[in-house]
């Protein structure tokens, strides 16, 4: 089997002071952020959270990897191709963890077509690939839970559907 020497396309830096409670900031300044607890559980408004700055860049990301998908196949997405992305925080035991739920709307192809689309963006997606046998990713179609292959999650079930965090209070 012949190997692939990795290449680094691309390098982003961000540095975070106070945690939730704090602020981040990205190196080229675009990002700028107070950052806080989700208002649901206490925190202040005005202010976004980890989860929604993961659940932006996945559901970014992962429309990249349809797109790449499409162009692949000789296919176009419509402009109106959608991916929402839910992030779940939870808590087990002493252990904190992440749960996510991508949903796409590919808008102009059938149903079958569109379930094949996202499961092979699902293969290449840098955070499905990240993620993957770390956290519990569930894949939809208009809102429809799409069945995904036991490696596409592999390690999940394993960790009882989540990887325990060493430390808690890094949370």
């Amino acid at each position: 089997m012949a190997t692939t020497e990795k290449k680094n396309l691309y390098t982003a830096e961000a540095q975070a002071v106070g945690g939730r409670s704090g602020h981040v900031r990205s190196s080229t300044g675009i990002i700028d952020l107070d950052m806080s607890v989700p208002e649901g559980l206490g925190g202040k408004k005005g202010a976004t959270n980890p989860e929604e700055l993961f659940a932006a860049g996945y559901s970014s990301c992962f429309q990249q990897a349809l797109l790449v998908i499409a162009q692949r196949a000789g296919d176009r997405l419509d402009p109106e191709t959608s991916v929402k992305c839910s992030v779940t925080l939870f808590q087990e035991g002493e252990g904190y963890g992440l749960a996510a739920i991508l949903d796409v709307d590919l808008k102009s192809f059938d149903k079958q077509k569109t379930i094949e689309m996202v499961r092979q963006a699902h293969k290449i997606c840098p955070y499905s690939v990240g993620t993957r046998g770390n956290m519990e990713v569930e894949l939809r179609v208009q809102g429809e839970a799409i069945s995904v292959d036991a490696q596409e999650n592999a390690g999940v079930a394993d960790k009882g559907g989540v990887q325990e965090t060493q430390n808690a209070a890094s949370v």
